[in-house]
């Protein structure tokens, strides 16, 4: 009887191991994603600004404000639906057995 309880006892903290270690890995992606998304949404729009400082004219300056309002949205969008599905395989992962 002993050994059937310490050999539970180790199933158990191994399942619980592996779980902690899919969770983890899922969310180490998420965040780095995240770095990701912000570090190219910064460079965009400093970029972006770059060029708006240089217009010649507020015709010019609209194209420009345009341009990077659709390109943000559209990474956005992008964005989100990727993280959404990362959260989904963390859930997943999390209720693992």
């Amino acid at each position: 009887m002993k050994d059937d309880v310490q050999k539970t006892t180790n199933e158990n903290v191994d399942a619980t191991m592996r779980s902690f270690e899919g969770a983890t890995k899922a969310t180490q992606t998420i965040a780095g994603e995240i770095a990701d998304y912000t570090r190219r949404s910064f460079e965009h729009g400093a970029k972006s600004m770059e060029k708006l400082l240089g217009a010649k004219s507020p015709d010019k300056a609209f194209e420009i404000q345009t341009k990077y309002a659709k390109a943000a949205y559209e990474s956005y969008v992008s964005h989100a639906t990727k993280l959404g599905q990362l959260y989904a395989d963390l859930g997943q992962e999390a209720f693992k057995s």
